[in-house]
């Protein structure tokens, strides 16, 4: 659209600035051929008085008639016919020439006229268009002459007679000529013209509402030759004499061809418009939705989503590309599946190893203190602590598989407490408390154990205790409490993310971290383990486990 537009503003002022152009230049040619016409005109009016002033042989012979006041009447009527003859003759020669007649001032008659004169002739009060060398133009005016009301231009001369100062020789141009002059017009827009004089006044209007005669033309102040006023576009055409033709266009003939273009222009771009709009509907059609598929399907690969549609475009080479990036997205799909699995039996291998570790040092440390007790006390003690041994590494070693029972972690860990009692001779008080609809749940093995391991590791007195709560809700809800000396945050983070398996002197080995990986491995994140410690004040382990997630084998 922005070439088109360009396009469109270059061409439309270029078009415009030629039509200006080509209107303007019209306009002054035409006003020019005016001009020369009427100054022919005029040159041709000057070149008759000159003949009938008294420099020529008609206006001799007239100083003789008007002399002749003592001749015989029949000798003054000759005279007169001769001239009148002679006058005739010379404005036969001239077809330019219409009414001629010899004025006379003092008392306002005439005489010698070669056609009618109107009763309402006076030279005085005709419009004066320019006036030198002893000659007044007029005009255009209407013709004084009976039988003619076309407008004519007229000349006032002064004769000269050596015995009279009031008689002057008036002459119109012919029939019909000063209206085919202005009537030539050959620019194709309706004009009008009007008459200055030599001060710019206007002597003659074919607009006598718009430009009223004996004013000042506007505008001409500063010696313009065009310029716009009232509606209309002017032109103004100087002649040689001083006086001035002004041509006047209202702007909605000036500017018709212009608009005809317009409108053309205006169409032609409708139809360009409507071919564009077709053919970006075309290409939204054949390549923006296409791609607007492609990018769809991207943008499901990206969110890990699989687009169970299949939809087609028509288009033989997109659907064969679509079908084709649908394959290469299940094979990337079947790829991610599979390495995701084999990093769950990876998980899965490392989490059974750390199931079946038990730290040499535990075993040696326990059957050591056996050996103590067999010599130190009685055997009713050294029966408890074999029988909770071997309980343990029953419930440890045994082929059970990875899943238990919470029944069967509350058994494991009350053992494990018996053992560490028993081992370091350290009396504290545990107390267990389980709802009775979690005790044959699923569980993965080895989850209390290392909770309850860590409230001993961290400076648990004699006086101690821990209180182990197994609550069912919407979930499995375990909490390990103590009123140890407590944890800094830093532990709490090594604990959790330490993927080295501590060698305690406390217990079996697995520890936090092993709780964490396991969850994790079998929950992902529906399960949740917070801890909360504060330094010298307790601890508090909080696990929240979704129900039915593993299934427990049984010996």
């Amino acid at each position: 659209m922005i070439p088109f537009i360009s396009i469109g503003l270059i061409s439309y002022y270029t078009i415009y600035s030629i039509l200006t152009n080509k209107i303007q230049s019209g306009i002054q040619s035409n006003l020019k051929q005016v001009e020369l016409s009427l100054e022919g005109t005029i040159s041709n009016l000057n070149h008759v008085s000159q003949q009938l002033a008294f420099e020529g042989s008609v206006g001799k012979k007239l100083d003789q008639l008007l002399s002749s006041t003592d001749s015989q009447p029949y000798e003054r009527v000759k005279m007169k016919s001769n001239l009148k003859d002679e006058l005739s003759l010379i404005t036969f020669t001239n077809p330019s020439i219409g009414l001629t007649l010899y004025y006379f001032q003092n008392d306002h008659s005439y005489d010698l006229e070669n056609s009618g004169v109107k009763n309402s002739f006076s030279p005085e009060k005709l419009p004066l268009l320019a006036q030198y060398s002893g000659i007044s133009y007029y005009g255009p005016h209407v013709s004084n002459n009976s039988f003619d009301n076309q407008y004519v231009l007229s000349a006032l001369r002064k004769v000269e007679l050596p015995n009279r100062d009031d008689v002057y020789v008036y002459i119109e141009t012919g029939f019909h000529l000063t209206q085919s002059i202005l009537n030539n017009d050959q620019t194709g827009v309706k004009n009008s013209h009007i008459f200055l004089d030599n001060d710019g006044r206007i002597a003659y209007s074919e607009l006598p509402n718009t430009y009223a005669m004996d004013t000042t033309f506007p505008g001409i102040e500063n010696g313009k030759s065009s310029g716009a006023q009232n509606g209309f576009y002017w032109f103004r055409q100087e002649s040689n004499q001083g006086w001035s033709i002004v041509s006047v266009i209202p702007k909605a003939d000036y500017n018709k061809e212009m608009n005809r273009w317009f409108v053309q222009i205006l169409l032609f771009s409708l139809v360009f418009l409507g071919m564009s709009l077709f053919l970006a509907w075309l290409l939204w059609k054949m390549v923006y939705r296409p791609l607007s598929g492609f990018n769809k399907e991207i943008k499901l690969m990206a969110q890990n989503r699989i687009e169970s549609g299949i939809a087609k475009t028509r288009i033989p080479e997109f659907d064969y590309l679509l079908d084709q990036f649908r394959q290469m997205k299940e094979q990337i799909w079947e790829l991610f599946a599979e390495v995701e699995q084999k990093e769950k039996r990876r998980v899965d291998l490392e989490v059974e190893k750390l199931l079946y570790q038990i730290n040499p040092h535990f075993l040696m440390n326990t059957l050591d203190t056996v050996h103590w007790l067999a010599v130190m006390n009685g055997q009713n003690e050294i029966d408890r602590l074999v029988t909770s041994l071997n309980k343990l590494l029953h419930y440890n070693l045994g082929k059970l598989g990875q899943a238990s029972t919470i029944q069967e972690e509350i058994e494991a860990l009350r053992q494990y407490l018996i053992l560490q009692q028993i081992r370091y001779d350290f009396q504290f008080d545990v107390q267990i408390h389980v709802d009775e609809e979690v005790l044959k749940m699923p569980i993965p093995r080895f989850i209390l154990q290392p909770l309850v391991e860590n409230s001993l590791y961290h400076g648990l007195s004699d006086d101690g205790f821990i209180r182990v709560e197994v609550k069912l809700t919407q979930t499995i809800n375990i909490s390990i409490h103590d009123n140890g000396s407590g944890m800094s945050e830093e532990i709490i983070q090594n604990l959790l993310n330490n993927s080295e398996v501590e060698n305690r002197k406390v217990g079996m080995g697995i520890g936090m971290n092993y709780v964490k990986r396991m969850i994790d491995s079998q929950y992902g994140e529906r399960a949740k383990l917070e801890i909360n410690s504060v330094v010298g004040k307790g601890t508090s382990i909080l696990l929240s486990l979704p129900l039915s997630e593993v299934e427990p084998n049984h010996d």
